[in-house]
């Protein structure tokens, strides 16, 4: 967040310089500023540590402190007004009444998503900003029909998200009809909207971006969107309510560039009404009832970059169709029932960045037509019958940045073929076959952020090679036969943010002595051990800490909570409650 008047944005007429209130006057803002920073902030200045906080960010927050003294911000130029604004909702110190303060303020951006306690009277200083207003974002709120009737003051405004507004209906639409000037329009998972309320986006034709996901009452509704020929993004995501008659509508949307339909009830008839957008670079299709069939009209959008086809319950037949889609970055074709036989068609697609194989029916032997991807960052062969053999065809993926094993056959032998990928920044294993020797012959990739060993069989001496492994993150070792001494080496992993060590039984207390070190931790999981109550004093310095689990352990969710009180107060998640 930030002041918004150095933007640029056609709608807005800055020639309104208010030369009576100093507005737009550096001197009037210099002057301002001057006044509200008072000795104990210029004293904050000097006593501050590291990088000194601007002049502006004192007052800002001097400001903050004192929000209940001022009235009215309106007399201030518009960039210090929408700062003010935007650090109170940061720091949630936004109420009913020092809202009051910003009316006729002619804010720009007013976000306002997941904050408490906005509902209908807050719409009137919102609607005060007038023509300056160009985005707004409710969503989460009590908002209703009758709050919506304010904005048509705001016919400038592009971009209103209103996602899981549940007191918005039909009604409240009509309110937006008249709002030509919106590109991007957002009402996920708004239950009460149905097809007849969509009549109101007919007169939205500078409409670029649309979002109805969850919306499970809109089916015959995409007709009133034909007309909206600037279109580019459309979301539909579990909206089973959406079939193959209401692809009809989009055939002549022709600048239509992004489709999102994960789970709608739309078939192989439906994506052929589809087939004249050529500029279609994004198409998600995720657990749609499609067959290999659908790929026929796929391969003519020569312009597509990302395709997802997860749970579409494709076969072989037919993936030949994927050969020429050259220019694809992201392919999903996970939980399918596709062989190596696939993987031949997509030796080619040399543009690939993320493949995902998820749960098909490949091996070593399909991996060989990978080979030639080198442009590929991420790697999903999770749940399949690859082995470690079939790691030897990935050795020369030097870009890989990703790659996830897990569930696969792959032992010791085949981390080995991994070593040289000196790229990686996260790694998923099936550790019930990797030990410590297999482990060791991962330590010249010290750019690891994320490693998972679930179900490890590494032992206190394996962890030694965690030592090389300095700007991890990310680190899970479940299920394994670490002690108090392996976890010595990792207490000095200070970029962990993320540690489970799950499913350890001989951890004790003194792993939390351990870890105390590891302040930029936000969650840790170290459920099954034999800590106690006693232990718990050692996690007061992780004051970082979010997510906390203890199931299974000699600890009391009445400890949990005066830790959480007393010395962890970002604490949100906590096992056992």
């Amino acid at each position: 967040m930030g002041g918004a008047c150095s933007r640029k944005r056609d709608l807005v007429d800055e020639s309104d310089t208010r030369t009576t209130s100093g507005r737009y006057s550096k001197s009037g803002s210099s002057r301002w500023l001057l006044f509200s920073l008072s000795r104990s902030g210029a004293d904050v200045a000097r006593r501050g540590q590291g990088k000194c906080p601007s002049l502006m960010e004192l007052c800002v927050a001097k400001v903050r402190e004192d929000i209940n003294k001022y009235s009215s911000f309106s007399m201030l130029p518009r960039d210090i007004s929408q700062q003010i604004f935007d650090e109170l909702v940061e720091s949630r110190c936004l109420t009913d009444v020092s809202l009051k303060a910003f009316h006729d303020c002619a804010l720009q951006d007013i976000h306002l998503g997941e904050y408490p306690g906005v509902k209908d009277n807050w719409m009137g200083i919102i609607s005060s900003q007038g023509q300056s207003l160009l985005s707004l974002d409710i969503s989460y709120s009590d908002v209703t029909d009758s709050g919506l009737v304010l904005l048509k003051d705001c016919s400038n405004v592009q971009d209103l998200t209103f996602n899981y507004c549940d007191h918005i209906s039909d009604h409240g639409l009509e309110h937006l009809s008249g709002l030509s000037n919106l590109t991007s329009l957002s009402f996920k998972k708004s239950t009460a909207i149905t097809a007849e309320g969509m009549r109101a986006f007919t007169n939205l034709v500078n409409l670029v971006n649309l979002d109805l996901e969850r919306c499970l009452k809109i089916h015959g509704g995409l007709i009133h969107l034909k007309a909206l020929t600037k279109l580019e993004s459309i979301n539909i995501r579990y909206c089973n309510c959406i079939t193959d008659a209401d692809m009809k509508p989009l055939s002549g949307l022709m600048n239509l560039k992004e489709l999102q339909m994960s789970c709608c009830r739309v078939t192989d008839a439906g994506i052929a009404h589809l087939k004249g957008l050529s500029k279609l670079s994004h198409l998600n299709l995720e657990g749609c009832p499609v067959t290999a069939a659908c790929l026929e009209v796929i391969s003519g959008f020569i312009s597509l970059l990302i395709l997802n086809l997860n749970r579409c319950g494709l076969s072989d037949d037919g993936c030949e169709k994927l050969a020429g889609l050259l220019k694809l970055k992201v392919l999903n074709l996970g939980f399918n029932n596709i062989t190596d036989t696939s993987l031949v068609h997509l030796k080619d697609l040399i543009n690939l960045e993320s493949l995902n194989l998820d749960s098909c029916k490949i091996g070593d032997e399909g991996l060989l037509n990978l080979k030639g991807l080198l442009q590929l960052k991420s790697l999903e062969l999770s749940d399949t019958e690859v082995g470690s053999n079939g790691l030897r065809h990935l050795s020369g993926l030097h870009n890989l940045e990703s790659i996830n094993l897990s569930f696969t056959l792959v032992s010791d032998s085949g981390l080995r073929k991994l070593s040289g990928l000196t790229s990686l920044k996260s790694l998923n294993l099936d550790a019930r076959q990797i030990t410590d020797a297999g482990l060791s012959a991962l330590t010249s990739l010290t750019g690891l952020t994320h490693l998972d060993l679930f179900g490890a069989r590494i032992t206190d001496f394996g962890t030694n090679c965690f030592r090389c492994f300095k700007n991890l993150q990310s680190l899970e070792l479940c299920g394994g036969s670490i002690t108090d001494a392996g976890v010595k080496n990792i207490k000095d992993l200070t970029s962990l943010t993320l540690l489970n060590l799950s499913q350890n039984c001989n951890l004790t207390d003194k792993t939390l002595e351990l870890i105390s070190g590891l302040t930029a931790l936000v969650s840790l999981n170290v459920s099954n051990s034999r800590i106690t109550n006693a232990g718990l004093q050692h996690l007061k310095p992780l004051k970082n800490l979010r997510s906390l689990s203890l199931e299974s352990c000699k600890v009391t969710a009445t400890e949990i909570k005066k830790l959480q009180l007393a010395a962890l107060p970002n604490l949100i998640s906590v096992r056992p409650e």
